[in-house]
């Protein structure tokens, strides 16, 4: 039973909260259960893990809801198990089992070209139970009405998938694998891929996220956990973690606070934090055009 945090007194604290995801639990269930946790309606998430899966789930709270929008982008990293022998419907071992090929002959040397194939810089298409929205409708409800559905091809980088074991049993061969993505990557389509290639099917059995972007496994906590002792990454050093970080004047932090744009500093592309000289986080900001333009302000 979840203890509900009173509802009385200040509004916590803005900052991250890095939950390690249980099975069963969709991300809106685990929303849910911190807004109870946390007394407060403004809880987000980066990042959807699909009710099977479990571990790294950010969690924003008051301001730094603002910030998944952002940190969502970053690339991630999981441990899953692929199962080679069978296609499932939802690509996933959640759904029924469509086709079922004998595996026992599948070598390490076709696993290993496989893989070589669904790394780098590839196209894929989601799996057709995905959130993706068809003409307004997501892709799964459309599925589950019995609709046969086309999703188009999208660019992901997928920079590491790594095989530690290869396991044999009757027709099927399971594998245990790392894979290190961009955003927008499924680690279903990834088995559905790979059994593809191998004219056996597969399908994922085992998903666990272990870090998005600079937030690991090792610093989340559970449910359970927050229940008993609520606490928050403070949104600064959340920010000074994912983003490149810039120092300011008291001048130019008084020009930030304000929406207003400094000069270009020549960073890469992509947010950039922006600190004012006591350390305080003012704002996410984007150089173009010879300036950093402010995209979130987080102060006033």
């Amino acid at each position: 039973m979840s203890k509900p945090r009173r509802n009385a007194g200040p509004p916590p604290p803005d900052g991250l909260v890095i939950v390690d995801k249980p099975a069963g639990l969709t991300s809106h269930d685990v929303v849910g259960r911190m807004r109870r946790i946390a007394g407060t309606r403004r809880v987000g998430h980066a990042g959807t893990l699909d009710p099977m899966a479990t571990g790294v789930l950010v969690i924003g709270i008051e301001k730094a809801t603002r910030l998944l929008g952002h940190l969502a982008l970053t690339e991630k990293t999981y441990e899953a198990t692929i199962r080679l022998g069978q296609a499932t419907v939802t690509d996933d071992a959640e759904g029924e089992v469509t086709a079922t090929t004998p595996a026992g002959e599948v070598t390490r040397e076709a696993v290993d070209a496989g893989i070589a194939g669904l790394t780098g810089a590839i196209m894929q298409v989601p799996s057709k139970v995905s959130a993706i929205k068809v003409d307004g409708k997501r892709s799964y409800a459309r599925v589950r009405e019995g609709e046969e559905v086309e999703l188009a091809a999208r660019p992901v980088t997928v920079s590491r998938f790594d095989v530690h074991e290869m396991r044999r049993d009757a027709d099927v061969v399971d594998l245990d694998v790392t894979v290190t993505c961009s955003s927008g990557t499924y680690i279903r389509a990834l088995a559905r891929d790979l059994g593809t290639h191998l004219d056996v099917g597969g399908h994922l059995t085992m998903l666990r996220r272990t870090a998005v972007g600079p937030y690991p496994i090792e610093g989340a906590r559970t449910l359970e956990q927050l229940e008993e002792s609520f606490s928050v990454l403070p949104i600064a050093d959340a920010a000074a973690a994912a983003f490149p970080r810039r120092d300011v004047t008291a001048d130019e932090a008084r020009l930030v606070a304000h929406g207003g744009r400094l000069k270009a500093e020549g960073a890469a592309a992509g947010p950039v934090a922006v600190f004012d000289p006591d350390g305080a986080f003012l704002a996410l900001v984007e150089e173009t055009q010879g300036q950093a333009k402010p995209i979130a302000v987080f102060v006033g």
